[in-house]
């Protein structure tokens, strides 16, 4: 291994537990603003890992900015269906439709 993939796993094992543990202290009532944060901090991400797939260099390089993207890109849909499926419990019925 390279020391600059050797640097780049280990930080990214840092950052996995310091994540874990910043995550885990939020209480339910921050839940929906931190998840809408937390996608546009991914859609950030997408942009990066498309820089690190799109630069031609190792093999390597290119699958892990390949999985980067698709793990990033799912992460941001699913944080937008979740936002989204908290968000309608605070909406209010306006007739019509589920109307008794």
């Amino acid at each position: 291994m390279t020391g600059t993939l050797l640097v780049g796993i280990y930080v990214f094992v840092l950052a996995m537990f310091v994540g874990f543990e910043v995550i885990t202290k939020v209480p339910p009532t921050l839940h929906t603003p931190l998840m809408s944060g937390a996608n546009a901090i991914s859609g950030i991400s997408i942009v990066g890992a498309l820089v690190i797939a799109g630069t031609g260099g190792s093999q390597l390089l290119t699958i892990i900015g390949f999985v980067a993207v698709v793990l990033a890109t799912i992460n941001v849909i699913g944080g937008f269906m979740v936002t989204d499926r908290m968000l309608q419990m605070f909406r209010r019925d306006r007739g019509g439709e589920g109307a008794s």
